[in-house]
Protein backbone atom coordinates (compact mmCIF):
# COMPACT_ATOMS: atom_id res chain seq x y z
CA UNK A 1 0.00 0.00 0.00
CA UNK A 2 1.62 3.03 -0.83
CA UNK A 3 -0.46 6.54 1.30
CA UNK A 4 0.95 10.10 -0.21
CA UNK A 5 1.07 12.59 3.12
CA UNK A 6 1.05 16.45 2.17
CA UNK A 7 2.03 19.11 3.90
CA UNK A 8 -0.14 22.10 5.34
CA UNK A 9 -1.78 23.57 2.32
CA UNK A 10 -1.53 27.71 2.43
CA UNK A 11 -4.18 29.60 0.55
CA UNK A 12 -4.28 29.83 -3.31
CA UNK A 13 -1.10 29.06 -4.58
CA UNK A 14 -1.63 25.60 -2.24
CA UNK A 15 -4.85 24.76 -4.18
CA UNK A 16 -3.36 25.82 -7.42
CA UNK A 17 -0.14 23.07 -6.69
CA UNK A 18 -2.74 20.35 -5.71
CA UNK A 19 -5.12 20.59 -9.25
CA UNK A 20 -2.26 20.80 -11.13
CA UNK A 21 0.07 17.79 -9.31
CA UNK A 22 -2.09 15.47 -7.15
CA UNK A 23 -3.35 13.65 -9.83
CA UNK A 24 -0.44 13.03 -11.71
CA UNK A 25 1.43 11.55 -8.40
CA UNK A 26 -1.52 9.14 -7.81
CA UNK A 27 -1.06 7.87 -11.59
CA UNK A 28 2.64 8.17 -11.31
CA UNK A 29 2.73 5.61 -7.84
CA UNK A 30 -0.91 4.13 -7.86
CA UNK A 31 -1.53 5.54 -4.81
CA UNK A 32 -4.20 3.84 -2.53
CA UNK A 33 -4.69 7.30 -0.38
CA UNK A 34 -3.98 10.80 -0.43
CA UNK A 35 -3.46 12.67 3.19
CA UNK A 36 -3.45 16.45 3.02
CA UNK A 37 -3.43 18.82 6.09
CA UNK A 38 -5.70 21.14 5.27
CA UNK A 39 -6.37 24.23 8.18
CA UNK A 40 -4.74 27.41 6.36
CA UNK A 41 -6.31 26.96 2.50
CA UNK A 42 -8.77 29.42 3.06
CA UNK A 43 -7.05 33.01 2.35
CA UNK A 44 -4.15 30.96 4.49
CA UNK A 45 -6.05 30.70 7.96
CA UNK A 46 -9.14 28.58 8.22
CA UNK A 47 -11.12 26.13 6.04
CA UNK A 48 -14.34 26.75 4.11
CA UNK A 49 -16.55 24.44 2.74
CA UNK A 50 -16.20 25.37 -1.11
CA UNK A 51 -12.29 24.88 -0.47
CA UNK A 52 -12.43 22.00 0.85
CA UNK A 53 -14.76 20.82 -1.87
CA UNK A 54 -12.57 21.66 -4.02
CA UNK A 55 -9.38 20.07 -2.35
CA UNK A 56 -11.62 16.71 -2.21
CA UNK A 57 -12.30 17.04 -5.94
CA UNK A 58 -8.71 16.83 -6.91
CA UNK A 59 -7.34 13.38 -5.72
CA UNK A 60 -7.41 14.39 -2.44
CA UNK A 61 -9.29 11.56 0.02
CA UNK A 62 -8.75 12.67 3.70
CA UNK A 63 -7.96 16.40 4.89
CA UNK A 64 -6.45 16.76 8.27
CA UNK A 65 -6.35 19.76 10.25
CA UNK A 66 -5.17 21.75 13.80
CA UNK A 67 -5.23 24.47 15.57
CA UNK A 68 -6.79 27.10 12.68
CA UNK A 69 -9.72 24.60 12.13
CA UNK A 70 -11.82 27.06 14.15
CA UNK A 71 -11.24 29.85 11.82
CA UNK A 72 -13.72 29.84 9.00
CA UNK A 73 -16.83 29.14 10.99
CA UNK A 74 -18.66 28.06 8.40
CA UNK A 75 -16.66 24.44 8.24
CA UNK A 76 -17.87 23.79 11.86
CA UNK A 77 -21.29 22.13 11.20
CA UNK A 78 -19.82 20.03 8.34
CA UNK A 79 -17.21 18.59 10.68
CA UNK A 80 -20.18 16.37 12.39
CA UNK A 81 -20.87 15.13 8.72
CA UNK A 82 -19.81 12.58 6.20
CA UNK A 83 -16.99 14.35 4.96
CA UNK A 84 -13.46 13.49 5.35
CA UNK A 85 -12.36 15.93 7.67
CA UNK A 86 -10.76 15.96 11.39
CA UNK A 87 -10.14 18.28 13.62
CA UNK A 88 -7.10 16.90 16.78
CA UNK A 89 -8.13 13.88 18.64
CA UNK A 90 -7.53 15.41 21.89
CA UNK A 91 -9.29 18.77 22.07
CA UNK A 92 -11.67 18.39 24.88
CA UNK A 93 -15.26 16.28 25.10
CA UNK A 94 -18.16 17.86 22.98
CA UNK A 95 -15.92 19.99 20.49
CA UNK A 96 -17.68 19.45 17.06
CA UNK A 97 -16.00 16.97 14.75
CA UNK A 98 -13.90 13.58 15.24
CA UNK A 99 -10.25 12.78 15.30
CA UNK A 100 -10.28 9.84 13.60
CA UNK A 101 -12.13 8.37 10.59
CA UNK A 102 -11.57 4.51 9.00
CA UNK A 103 -11.35 4.01 5.21
CA UNK A 104 -11.07 0.32 4.35
CA UNK A 105 -7.77 -1.20 5.73
CA UNK A 106 -7.04 2.16 6.59
CA UNK A 107 -7.51 4.37 10.07
CA UNK A 108 -6.29 8.10 9.90
CA UNK A 109 -5.95 10.17 13.05
CA UNK A 110 -5.21 13.83 14.03
CA UNK A 111 -3.62 14.69 16.92
CA UNK A 112 -2.16 18.23 18.14
CA UNK A 113 0.88 19.09 20.41
CA UNK A 114 0.80 20.98 23.75
CA UNK A 115 4.53 22.45 24.03
CA UNK A 116 4.69 26.27 22.62
CA UNK A 117 0.57 25.76 22.04
CA UNK A 118 -2.51 25.98 23.61
CA UNK A 119 -3.61 23.58 26.99
CA UNK A 120 -4.82 20.53 24.97
CA UNK A 121 -5.75 17.26 26.44
CA UNK A 122 -2.75 15.14 26.52
CA UNK A 123 -2.01 13.63 22.94
CA UNK A 124 0.11 10.85 24.30
CA UNK A 125 -2.98 9.48 26.26
CA UNK A 126 -5.85 10.34 23.58
CA UNK A 127 -3.24 8.02 21.47
CA UNK A 128 -3.64 5.18 23.80
CA UNK A 129 -6.86 5.82 25.10
CA UNK A 130 -8.28 5.40 21.24
CA UNK A 131 -5.88 2.42 20.53
CA UNK A 132 -7.41 0.60 23.45
CA UNK A 133 -10.54 1.30 22.17
CA UNK A 134 -10.74 -0.15 18.68
CA UNK A 135 -11.64 -3.46 18.20
CA UNK A 136 -10.92 -4.65 15.74
CA UNK A 137 -8.24 -2.28 14.83
CA UNK A 138 -7.29 -1.52 11.38
CA UNK A 139 -4.28 -2.87 10.05
CA UNK A 140 -2.83 0.43 9.08
CA UNK A 141 -2.86 3.48 10.92
CA UNK A 142 -1.47 6.76 9.89
CA UNK A 143 -1.20 9.56 12.49
CA UNK A 144 -0.42 13.56 11.53
CA UNK A 145 0.71 15.28 14.88
CA UNK A 146 0.05 19.03 14.23
CA UNK A 147 2.83 20.46 16.98
CA UNK A 148 5.73 23.03 17.09
CA UNK A 149 8.52 21.23 19.15
CA UNK A 150 10.51 19.00 17.33
CA UNK A 151 11.27 17.68 20.80
CA UNK A 152 7.72 16.31 21.40
CA UNK A 153 6.91 15.73 17.79
CA UNK A 154 10.44 12.93 17.90
CA UNK A 155 8.51 11.86 21.51
CA UNK A 156 5.39 10.78 19.88
CA UNK A 157 7.01 9.26 17.17
CA UNK A 158 9.41 7.03 19.17
CA UNK A 159 6.27 6.68 21.90
CA UNK A 160 3.99 5.13 18.87
CA UNK A 161 6.80 3.45 17.30
CA UNK A 162 5.59 -0.22 16.54
CA UNK A 163 1.91 0.63 17.40
CA UNK A 164 1.32 2.79 14.34
CA UNK A 165 2.19 3.06 10.72
CA UNK A 166 3.37 6.22 10.44
CA UNK A 167 3.41 9.43 12.59
CA UNK A 168 3.71 12.47 10.06
CA UNK A 169 4.41 16.07 11.42
CA UNK A 170 2.53 19.20 10.49
CA UNK A 171 2.36 22.98 11.71
CA UNK A 172 5.94 24.30 11.01
CA UNK A 173 5.44 24.14 7.42
CA UNK A 174 9.68 23.71 6.95
CA UNK A 175 10.28 20.30 5.99
CA UNK A 176 12.75 18.29 7.90
CA UNK A 177 15.23 15.79 7.36
CA UNK A 178 14.75 13.27 9.07
CA UNK A 179 12.29 10.93 7.28
CA UNK A 180 12.42 7.30 8.42
CA UNK A 181 11.50 4.04 9.67
CA UNK A 182 11.82 3.22 13.26
CA UNK A 183 12.96 0.66 14.96
CA UNK A 184 9.69 -0.72 15.63
CA UNK A 185 8.46 -0.54 11.93
CA UNK A 186 6.73 2.96 12.10
CA UNK A 187 7.29 5.51 9.94
CA UNK A 188 8.70 8.76 10.90
CA UNK A 189 9.17 12.62 10.01
CA UNK A 190 9.35 15.48 11.88
CA UNK A 191 7.68 17.79 9.75
CA UNK A 192 6.25 17.28 6.21
CA UNK A 193 6.56 20.72 5.07
CA UNK A 194 4.26 23.07 3.43
CA UNK A 195 2.19 23.25 -0.04
CA UNK A 196 2.18 26.61 -1.47
CA UNK A 197 4.06 30.04 -2.30
CA UNK A 198 8.11 29.08 -2.44
CA UNK A 199 7.94 33.57 -2.28
CA UNK A 200 7.08 33.76 1.47
CA UNK A 201 8.13 33.40 5.10
CA UNK A 202 6.37 30.06 6.20
CA UNK A 203 3.37 30.78 3.65
CA UNK A 204 2.97 34.26 4.58
CA UNK A 205 3.43 37.39 2.54
CA UNK A 206 7.86 38.28 3.32
CA UNK A 207 7.57 41.86 3.45
CA UNK A 208 4.42 41.88 6.29
CA UNK A 209 6.26 39.32 8.22
CA UNK A 210 9.41 41.54 8.74
CA UNK A 211 7.76 44.04 9.49
CA UNK A 212 5.85 42.11 12.11
CA UNK A 213 9.42 41.20 13.85
CA UNK A 214 11.05 44.37 13.26
CA UNK A 215 8.22 46.74 14.58
CA UNK A 216 6.35 44.05 17.01
CA UNK A 217 3.43 45.62 16.10
CA UNK A 218 0.28 43.50 14.30
CA UNK A 219 0.58 43.82 10.80
CA UNK A 220 -2.28 41.83 8.37
CA UNK A 221 -0.81 38.42 6.97
CA UNK A 222 -1.67 38.07 3.32
CA UNK A 223 -0.62 34.78 1.60
CA UNK A 224 2.90 35.09 0.07
CA UNK A 225 3.15 35.30 -3.86
CA UNK A 226 5.89 33.20 -6.05
CA UNK A 227 5.80 29.30 -7.67
CA UNK A 228 3.74 26.81 -5.79
CA UNK A 229 5.44 23.92 -4.30
CA UNK A 230 3.71 21.24 -2.71
CA UNK A 231 5.81 18.56 0.05
CA UNK A 232 4.83 15.87 0.91
CA UNK A 233 5.91 12.32 2.04
CA UNK A 234 5.33 9.19 0.17
CA UNK A 235 5.00 5.86 2.73
CA UNK A 236 5.00 2.55 1.66
CA UNK A 237 2.96 -0.08 4.02
CA UNK A 238 2.73 -3.39 4.21
CA UNK A 239 -1.16 -4.21 4.69
CA UNK A 240 -0.98 -7.49 6.72
CA UNK A 241 1.45 -6.61 9.46
CA UNK A 242 0.78 -2.72 8.85
CA UNK A 243 5.07 -2.41 9.25
CA UNK A 244 6.19 0.73 7.31
CA UNK A 245 8.28 -0.58 4.28
CA UNK A 246 9.17 2.50 2.61
CA UNK A 247 9.05 6.47 3.06
CA UNK A 248 10.46 8.78 1.03
CA UNK A 249 9.98 12.89 0.66
CA UNK A 250 8.28 14.41 -2.38
CA UNK A 251 8.69 17.69 -3.77
CA UNK A 252 7.09 19.42 -6.64
CA UNK A 253 6.72 22.45 -8.38
CA UNK A 254 4.52 23.93 -10.83
CA UNK A 255 6.39 24.27 -14.02
CA UNK A 256 4.19 26.37 -15.73
CA UNK A 257 4.68 30.04 -13.72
Amino acid sequence: MLILAIGDIIGQPGRQAIHELVPGLRQQYGLDLVIANGENVAGGFGLTLKTAEELLSNGIDVLTSGNHIWAQKEIIPYLDSDMPILRPLNYPAGVPGRGYLKTGKVMIVNLIGRTFMNSFDCPFRAMDRLLAELKPKPPVIIVDFHAEATSEKVAFGRYLDGRVSAVLGTHTHVGTIDARILPGGTAYVTDIGMTGPTDSIIGDDAEAVIQRFLTMMPHHLAVGKGKPVLNGILVGIDESSGRATSIERICREINRW
